[in-house]
């Protein structure tokens, strides 16, 4: 398939690049050399691939593991405003979410609706709970002092992708003796999923029904285990009365992309259970391979129609973008 969108899609500059990688590791290395490429090695591969267009934002952990509220805030218009100019240098293929200081919500509301109205930016992208004070401090996105955060992103109607983040060091005992477990291998889905079930039955969605969060890897394995979890919490909720199921809000306020999950049995699942119209198409690039991720989602048992509406057709309609001439 020619002209696909692909939104999970990082980046860092100099300023930004924080010692996420262990650089002694040459694959890790290549990684954190295409992180900073976005010019011609990056766009030849999108070409290559049938993409045409691609939502760039800021890798990993982002703003959100600044401890100092202050710093946080001044980084984030500084990032946003380098990802502007990338942008404006590309601006047929190129887009951006926001990175946004959540150690202020008010302030990422505010830095939100400039990057939206001002940068033409698609939504925002955070990573997982935020550090307040130390490391060992953090902050998840359905806490009340959020709620200004998600009464602008509603009000603006721009999504907001929810991406992982490794869990706080002092909650991460489990994974203590075996560090291959951390991270894409399963760490962060263990951590995004848990975030997005406490968005859900914190009730954020009953309070703003319009709001749309996006989840990528196929869903943090949720589309495959909502059953369960909805019946369980039906027998228990903890006093916790929402205006729908579980699985309703799965299905009416996340999108589900296909970054760095290429599973044919994956995605037909996700789409049995929130339906192709919630589907899009992602790569994660450059943690996850262009060609790989592309290959396989053109090859997908899926229609064409469906294959349209993920790799493209829904995501115009989300971000509203001009639609491909045929």
């Amino acid at each position: 398939m020619n002209g696909k969108i692909a939104l999970e899609e990082h980046f860092i500059t100099p300023e930004f690049g924080q010692p996420i990688v262990n650089l002694s590791d040459t694959r890790l290395r290549e990684v954190y050399r295409r992180l900073l490429e976005v010019e011609e090695e990056r766009l030849e591969g999108m070409d290559k691939n049938g993409i045409d267009f691609a939502v760039l934002s800021l890798n990993m952990p982002g703003i959100q593991s600044e401890t100092n509220p202050r710093v946080a805030v001044e980084r984030s218009i500084s990032v946003n405003n380098e990802l502007a100019s990338i942008v404006a240098r590309h601006p047929n293929r190129y887009a951006g979410f926001a990175a946004v200081a959540m150690q202020e919500p008010s302030a990422a509301a505010a830095e939100l609706s400039r990057c939206v109205s001002d940068l033409g930016f698609k939504g925002a992208m955070v990573h997982g709970y935020t550090n307040v004070g130390n490391a060992e401090t953090g902050e998840y996105l359905d806490e009340p002092k959020c709620l200004p955060f998600w009464e602008r992103a509603e009000s603006l109607g721009v999504p907001v992708y929810l991406h992982p983040r490794n869990p706080l060091p002092g909650q991460a005992r489990i994974y203590n003796g075996h560090p291959e477990l951390m991270a894409a291998v399963w760490a962060f889905t263990v951590e995004t999923a848990t975030h997005a079930l406490r968005l859900i039955t914190s009730g954020l969605f009953d309070r703003f029904p319009r709001l749309n969060i996006i989840l990528g890897h196929m869903g943090e394995t949720l589309p495959f285990s909502i059953w369960r979890i909805e019946n369980a919490y039906s027998m228990g909720r903890g006093g916790k009365e929402l205006n729908k199921p579980l699985s309703a809000y799965l299905s009416e306020n996340f999108f589900i992309t296909t970054a760095g999950n290429f599973s044919t049995p994956a995605l037909l699942a996700t789409m049995l259970v929130v339906g192709a119209d919630r589907m899009l198409f992602s790569v994660d690039y450059p943690w996850a391979s262009m060609d790989d991720g592309a290959k396989w989602f053109d090859e997908a048992p899926i229609s064409a129609a469906d294959r349209r509406k993920i790799g493209r057709v829904n995501a115009e309609r989300l971000f509203g973008l001009p639609e491909a001439s045929e």
